[in-house]
């Protein structure tokens, strides 16, 4: 199983983002390095939600906005390990929409279901396979950690 270990202030941020957007969905990516097939998630970085009709069900993140996300990883010399979205008044597991819409292979997908407005329970999950016609979803197990159990790159400082 794979793991996605995450500095405990970017999982309390995608918990925090969730609960203000409810009862839309809401939508970020997760900046951290691959660490043999694992993933060290050490900030996220919100987003708009797109699909503006339909928010309370769906998300997307614009491609104007997905390029600025991208030069801001590499800025801090970090990768974008993956997505994160909430469910709100729904179970944080990935819907079949969620698959068709997922296109990073390699990279984890974090849900939080928000119950009322108060974030509940938060799920990881791996998209595995080779090519677009053979991805799936895996469970990841979280393991929330301090942000200094977390190696960045030595030319980049931590964030505060």
């Amino acid at each position: 199983m794979h793991v996605l270990s995450i500095a405990k202030r970017a999982h309390r941020h995608i918990r925090e983002h969730a609960e203000a957007a409810y009862p839309h969905e809401c939508c970020g990516a997760l900046l951290g390095k691959a660490l043999s097939g694992d993933w060290q998630v050490v900030a996220t970085i919100r987003a708009n939600n797109a699909h503006i009709s339909t928010a309370h069900n769906r998300y997307a993140i614009a491609p104007a906005e997905l390029v600025a996300i991208q030069r801001e990883a590499t800025h801090q010399g970090l990768d974008i390990a993956g997505f994160y979205h909430s469910h709100p008044d729904h179970p944080p597991h990935w819907s079949q929409t969620d698959l068709d819409e997922a296109h990073w292979i390699g990279c984890c997908y974090v849900i939080t279901a928000v119950a009322q407005g108060k974030a509940a329970e938060t799920q990881a999950f791996f998209l595995a396979g080779r090519v677009e016609e053979d991805k799936r979803f895996e469970s990841m197990q979280i393991k929330i950690v301090a942000s200094n159990e977390i190696a960045r790159p030595a030319s980049v400082p931590r964030a505060q």
